[in-house]
């Protein structure tokens, strides 16, 4: 399976954004399934990302990181593909 995604280093903190159908992270049970599947792939913590049909993102994860993730663009995120067995 390809995702894509981001491995960021910030602020002393290295955690992986995993883009997501906007369902995934509307559904707590599913989204926590998800960042589960993910995580030892990035082997460090996973946010979920989605976007609505305007293209605004909605971030789902730890609290922290969620939030500040929330004040970055976008476009500022270094993604890629990711091939995920």
């Amino acid at each position: 399976m390809r995702v894509r995604g981001a491995v960021i280093r910030e602020q002393g903190q290295t955690f992986a954004v995993v883009v997501v159908k906007p369902h995934v992270v509307q559904n707590r049970s599913e989204a926590a399934n998800a960042i589960g599947g993910f995580a030892p792939t990035f082997g460090v913590p996973v946010v979920l990302m989605a976007q609505d049909s305007r293209g605004r993102p909605t971030y789902y994860g730890r609290p922290d990181i969620a939030k500040f993730m929330s004040s970055v663009s976008i476009h500022r995120i270094p993604w890629r593909e990711y091939t995920i067995n």
